[in-house]
């Protein structure tokens, strides 16, 4: 058995493995990588193996970050079953199709200033078109009901409790020459216990080989509830002011979630009567996805369902779609809060929000999600007080409030605890997705507080066998 590691190896984007067994190629993840431009498009066009050699390709989840190169993938020739849980397939039909539109519109921008240059234009990555024909490739399964994947391999997806759909992978397979079965766990993205909507992630008991996620490995979250008050305190302060909340939220995942506690928030009357958008056609694309998958919920949240109706739905609530009815709220006068995409302020409705919105001092911008460095999202984080939208300045005069208790990843308490489940400690352990220092931290955890043996922290394209 062989496993390279082609992303997400001392960092937390662009998650892709190659498991070689008994001759047959597997990938496990297939995501874009995300950072500096040049870079990024050299590393998403360029696979580090040829794709028309893969057998079959593993999703454990939708996030881009995971899945966001599969149209890339199949263009170049994989031809093989990309098999995941089935609301992840159903989130994938919504968000590759939105990234490869991301693609086109950023290839048209780039191509406008190459043009002034007189340098010739480039190609998107992937278009919409090219999405659409990798949809065709995904098979869907369910949790718990071992699916045969390849000859001698059986495929079982756990629920991962990151985000709708999100599993964990246990492949088990009986090497050549008719040894003993062995057993690869790989946890895709871990999630939190006791959030809001989706269940705990399942805990295992058996693995010989484990691939292990750290984003937060060497962090601990401060708990939920925490933040929901402060999301209440910030709603009402701001709307005392007469002012209105800008919140920049990802349009998977954080907001539904935002959306879930803004709901039970509203029917314990703990909100002022004020009007609450979700400006993100792709927001209402998956809150729909999301609806359809209730069989995926926690109890609490079924139980909640049962009572209201709709856990993603209230009176004071409207979803917008429409981009003149996205225009028409910059005119909105009095308090309201404004949810849009993207979560780091970098493209999307939310910029013409942020523009309208922070030089007056009324208003408030919520932050509620890691911010990269170098983005729009950052600037505000660090209070900047000049930020250039649209390429002009505006003066920041808003409040800014950042909290950082809204993650879907196990922290490294939840992490350690996790691992800690397994009668046997894993042979070999890979500690992946995270930043140097959060990877090894935990990986130094895992030796010394739970008695692993053999535990590494690969690098970028390292190749090992096993």
């Amino acid at each position: 058995m062989q496993i390279s590691f082609h992303g997400a190896a001392q960092t937390v984007t662009g998650s892709q493995y190659l498991i070689t067994v008994n001759g047959q190629r597997i990938i496990l993840d297939c995501g874009l990588y995300q950072g500096k431009r040049e870079e990024a498009r050299r590393r998403n066009r360029e696979f580090a193996y040829d794709p028309a050699t893969v057998e079959t390709l593993i999703l454990s989840h939708a996030h881009i970050d995971h899945s966001g190169n599969i149209p890339n993938l199949v263009k170049q020739g994989f031809r093989g079953k990309i098999v995941c849980t089935t609301a992840t397939a159903d989130l994938c039909g919504a968000m590759l199709l939105d990234s490869g539109h991301i693609q086109e519109e950023d290839v048209e921008y780039v191509n406008r200033q190459r043009r002034k240059y007189g340098e010739p234009p480039v190609e998107p990555i992937y278009t919409r078109e090219d999405a659409a024909e990798a949809m065709k490739y995904f098979a869907g399964i369910e949790y718990e009901r071992p699916y045969r994947l390849l000859p001698g391999i059986t495929l079982t997806m756990h629920d991962a409790g990151h985000m709708l759909g999100s599993a964990i992978v246990a492949l088990d397979f009986q090497p050549g020459r008719g040894g003993p079965n062995r057993r690869l766990v790989f946890t895709g993205d871990l999630g939190r216990p006791h959030l809001p909507i989706l269940r705990d992630p399942t805990n295992l008991t058996a693995a010989d080989i484990l691939l292990i996620e750290s984003t937060y490995g060497n962090r601990i979250h401060p708990p939920i509830e925490e933040s929901a008050e402060a999301v209440k305190q910030t709603i009402r302060r701001t709307a005392e002011r007469g002012g209105k909340v800008i919140i920049p939220a990802f349009a998977v995942e954080r907001t539904q979630l935002l959306v879930y506690l803004l709901n039970k928030l509203y029917h314990q009357g703990d909100l002022p009567d004020i009007p609450i958008y979700v400006d993100s056609p792709l927001a209402v694309d998956v809150t729909d996805i999301f609806r359809r998958h209730a069989e995926y919920f926690d109890d609490e949240t079924r139980d909640y369902l049962r009572q209201e109706g709709d856990v993603f739905g209230f009176k004071r609530l409207r979803y917008i779609r429409d981009v003149e009815q996205s225009k028409r709220l910059h005119a909105v006068k009095g308090p309201g809060v404004i949810i849009s995409a993207a979560g780091m302020a970098e493209a999307g409705r939310v910029q013409h929000h942020l523009k309208n919105n922070i030089e007056d001092a009324r208003n408030t911008v919520l932050i509620i999600g890691w911010q990269a460095p170098n983005t729009l999202g950052r600037r505000l984080v660090e209070q900047a007080p000049v930020v250039r939208i649209f390429g002009m300045e505006y003066h920041l005069e808003a409040e800014v409030v950042t909290l950082n208790g809204f993650s879907g990843h196990a922290d490294q308490p939840g992490l350690l605890s996790w691992a800690q489940a397994f009668k046997k400690r894993p042979e070999r352990t890979f500690v992946v997705h995270g930043e140097p220092e959060a990877a090894q931290e935990l990986a130094t955890r895992l030796r010394h507080d739970l008695g692993y043996r053999e535990v590494v922290v690969p690098s970028l394209h390292q190749i090992i066998e096993i």
